[in-house]
């Protein structure tokens, strides 16, 4: 989720520029929604569970690419099946992502230690690649969006500030201690509207801990009318995570916390100053960046999150609400 929707702010300036060109976005139906504020772009949903899946599947989706004239291919992904992809579209001289495999790998085993070429960047690499180079700009973002009735009634009425909270990240190594997560909620709630972010099977925990100015919005909403929530937070405070992704490519401020990952492997959000970042105890858990994607880590390193305070995420937000930036 987060790479796909990395690639949102890119193709806004894409075609803003290329105006004339368009763009069809090759991706799961389900993250259709985040293309939606986009100019001359369509999506094209790939089944890759039914009818586009395997080797054959993916020979008929290859069809069916044919029929909307396309004259380039910009592979962003990267990916076995992508590669499989592009073997049936060989005559069009496909351009795919060069992901930095082995810049990353010196970075997770210690051998290096420097900041490494945006995911954004290289998304915008592939476009330069194919002889459409996008300059450097300011960034244009959606306006807020109006939420219909049935968010309204599940966000309620009153108007603090809305702050988005999503506690949740693909590993455990990622994601802040839940108790201390709980003090961080309580906090905020004192001031601001916690709107609360996360998949249908962090419902009932989250469900937990709403309160009068807490609400719980994981499994309640589509896609869509998450969208529309977020485009109207102050902040949103995430993991290195889909929804810091999310939130930066409409435009939100986005406070992240980071375990054993690391902004240097290129994922930190689109368009954020870098004191928006909280990161683990380096000088304590010195391994850290111990993986790409916090799949792998050395013992004790699990813990390594408890080295950021609750009452420092909680100034940190509360300053870049004070100091819009």
């Amino acid at each position: 989720m987060g790479d796909v929707a990395m690639t949102v702010p890119v193709l806004r300036a894409f075609t803003e520029q290329y105006p004339d060109i368009k763009v069809t976005v090759l991706t799961r139906d389900f993250f259709k929604p985040f293309f939606r504020d986009l100019q001359n772009v369509s999506v094209f949903a790939a089944d890759l569970k039914g009818t586009h899946k395997g080797f054959f599947g993916l020979l008929e989706l290859s069809k069916e690419l044919r029929t909307l004239g396309i004259d380039a291919v910009a592979d962003l992904h990267n990916v076995l099946r992508s590669n499989i992809l592009k073997l049936f579209l060989l005559d069009l001289k496909p351009v795919q992502i060069d992901k930095g495999r082995s810049e990353k790998k010196a970075l997770v085993h210690g051998k290096t230690f420097v900041q490494l070429k945006t995911t954004h960047q290289r998304y915008r690499d592939v476009f330069a690649k194919l002889g459409v180079p996008i300059k450097d700009s300011d960034p244009n973002f959606p306006e807020r969006s109006e939420l219909n009735l049935k968010t309204r009634k599940i966000v309620g009425e009153d108007t603090k500030s809305w702050i988005g909270i999503a506690p949740f990240a693909a590993y455990k190594s990622k994601m802040y201690p839940l108790e201390l997560m709980e003090d961080v909620i309580e906090a905020l709630s004192k001031d601001y509207k916690v709107l609360l972010f996360g998949g249908k099977t962090d419902a009932e925990y989250l469900d937990t801990l709403q309160s009068e100015h807490v609400y719980n919005l994981a499994g309640k909403l589509s896609l869509d009318e998450e969208l529309d929530v977020i485009s109207n937070l102050e902040v949103m405070l995430s993991m290195d995570s889909g929804n810091a992704h999310i939130a930066a490519m409409m435009g939100i401020t986005v406070v992240t916390l980071w375990g054993v990952t690391h902004p240097y492997a290129g994922f930190y959000p689109f368009h954020q100053d870098e004191s928006f970042a909280l990161l683990a105890d380096r000088t304590k858990f010195t391994k850290i960046p111990t993986s790409i994607y916090g799949n792998k880590f050395p013992g004790g390193y699990e813990d390594c999150m408890k080295t950021i305070l609750p009452e420092q995420i909680i100034e940190r937000v509360k300053d870049v609400i004070k100091k819009p930036y």
